[in-house]
């Protein structure tokens, strides 16, 4: 039990107890000239102002210790090939190059999806089976999940990017956690007796929704693949689940497991496939009676449109974030540093609550400043599946690209490019650890999600002018505060509008934090009991009481 309780809050702890490393000798410098991988949106100019600590990018990267097994689309309870016959390639964003090609799923497929995962509900047994039952089957599962630690940790860096150390030291653990967490509530949903005001029998039932749609992305695959199939099926419903076409493959390998469970058919589909098709059917669907989403803010609304023009199913979203971390001038400064170091260079800066906006008090700007280039210059950037590495490559090309655009934006819009802004190596999405000062708000590096790592530092002078500053925002996902002050954090606790604010402390995901934005940032909340609450129906049954001795 005390390792499943330290699994809760492991991510927070992984980030601040790792070591902060050596300069490596072994950085390496960008070539100049506009780089081959860089699209559509015109030259990019160069302008390091040193290299990043890196490891080294020229070896040869590291074969995964892990077998690619499943492929195909996950329908009825057997893997199968896309109506359609096509595939897709998924990517190894160290390189480039394919991994293994993937079943390309379109709306034929969600079309079976859909129609197997009702059967399921309507005819099945797991809306049917004792709650206890369907607990037993997650905890199987969990157990499961650790069981093929390695190989589920292995499989995520490969296919994504982040560190093997991450992914195995505090992810999987994560998931774990979450899907106990969820089978510990299947046999606690209950509804409620309720007096009414005349003779009348009144009971409040909660029911499981139905069919659920949910589409997962590539930033976090394990992690949200639980915090999504967790509650819906600890509450009885059945799924239709789409990963993101960058990152399939996590998602296939621990469905089966979830199978091997004892999972029965059609409860759980995965359809790997594309937005607008895939995607955009499964949003549309008629037989789909609840869809959750976690992307990008303008996919989002998307979604929620296909949603409400079929039959207006509910929707849970999960959006983009602009968060602030607020350093106030009381601060231990080198706390500080590496506090909002973390909290926004983490996952390569590919986290939608990632602390983006760093506002600090005047009083310690400049020395705040000055160690946070120290601090990204010691980043070591490479192979994640290397020992040491901190920072592995972006997604794929296309977000390579954008991070580039938005820092030469920074640079075209007057900050000063503190270090960072390049490229690292020759090969692969890596980008150096990017730290602009001087920034105003109204510069798009300070008003839009770049998802990548690059922090912007903004100085403030005052209490009212800070929370004005970082509530002006579409966004409201997440912010932080630093300060020693019990006053400051309960002002600025209360005053920043949005759905997380950690004081002292940065991204604490534990399974019973409820976590989701305001504004922008989406529509209700993933994680803890609230979670539930987006996969069940509410039926009131009223029942006339004959000659009742007590009412």
């Amino acid at each position: 039990m005390a390792a499943r309780r330290a699994a809760s809050s492991v991510l927070s702890r992984f980030l601040l107890t790792r070591p902060s490393p050596s300069p490596s000798p072994a950085s390496a410098a960008s070539p100049a000239g506009k780089s081959a991988l860089l699209g559509a949106g015109g030259p990019l100019h160069r302008f390091s102002t040193a290299p990043a600590a890196a490891a080294a990018t020229a070896e040869e990267p590291i074969q995964p210790a892990v077998e690619v097994k499943h492929t195909q689309l996950l329908i009825n309870g057997n893997f199968v090939d896309a109506a359609s016959g096509k595939t897709f390639p998924t990517l190894d964003p160290r390189t480039g190059e394919v991994i293994a090609r993937v079943a390309e799923g379109d709306s034929e497929d969600i079309d079976r999806a859909v129609a197997a995962a009702r059967r399921a509900f309507d005819e099945g047994p797991w809306p049917r089976m004792t709650a206890y039952e369907r607990c037993r089957v997650l905890l199987r599962f969990a157990d499961l999940i650790e069981r093929h630690a390695e190989e589920i940790a292995a499989l995520e860096t490969w296919d994504n990017g982040k560190t093997l150390a991450q992914a195995a030291g505090a992810e999987v653990p994560m998931v774990a956690r979450c899907i106990r967490y969820y089978a510990g509530w299947a046999d606690k949903i209950h509804g409620l007796v309720v007096p009414g005001d005349g003779a009348h029998h009144v009971q409040v039932l909660h029911e499981p929704v139905g069919v659920a749609g949910q589409i997962i992305p590539w930033n976090f695959p394990l992690l949200m693949f639980a915090w999504k199939v967790g509650p819906a099926l600890a509450c009885g419903n059945t799924v239709v689940l789409k990963t993101a076409e960058q990152t399939p493959l996590s998602a296939l390998y621990v469905a089966n497991l979830l199978h091997e469970a004892g999972l029965p058919e059609g409860v759980l589909n995965v359809v790997s496939g594309f937005g607008p098709t895939a995607g955009a059917a499964l949003c549309s669907h008629m037989g789909v009676d609840k869809l959750a989403f976690t992307g990008s803010t303008g996919t989002g609304q998307i979604v929620l449109e296909l949603a409400a023009r079929s039959n207006l199913k509910p929707v849970t979203l999960e959006l983009g974030g602009k968060s602030p971390f607020v350093v106030m001038d009381d601060a231990d400064v080198d706390q500080a540093v590496e506090l909002a170091h973390q909290a926004v260079f983490f996952n390569q800066g590919q986290c939608c609550c990632a602390g983006s906006r760093t506002f600090v008090h005047e009083r310690v700007y400049d020395e705040f400043v000055e160690k946070s280039k120290a601090r990204a210059l010691k980043r070591v950037v490479g192979d994640p599946f290397r020992n040491g590495v901190e920072q592995g490559p972006q997604i794929d090309g296309d977000q390579f690209n954008k991070i580039l655009r938005y820092v030469q934006s920074g640079v075209d819009s007057g900050a000063t490019l503190v270090t960072g802004g390049d490229r690292v190596g020759s090969r692969g999405f890596y980008i150096q650890p990017t730290v602009f000062a001087d920034a105003k708000d109204d510069m798009k590096i300070a008003r839009e999600e770049i998802f990548g790592p690059v922090q912007t530092i903004l100085k403030f002078s005052g209490m009212e002018e800070v929370i004005r500053r970082a509530n002006a925002t579409h966004y409201g996902l997440a912010a932080g505060v630093f300060t020693r002050s019990l006053d400051a954090a309960n002002t600025l606790s209360r005053a920043l509008r949005a759905g997380t604010v950690w004081v002292n402390c940065y991204d604490v995901f534990d399974a019973t934090i409820p976590f989701g934005g305001y504004k922008m940032s989406g529509v209700g909340r993933e994680k803890g009991v609230y979670a539930l609450r987006n996969y069940l129906q509410t039926k009131a049954v009223v029942t006339p009481i004959k000659d009742p001795a007590w009412l």
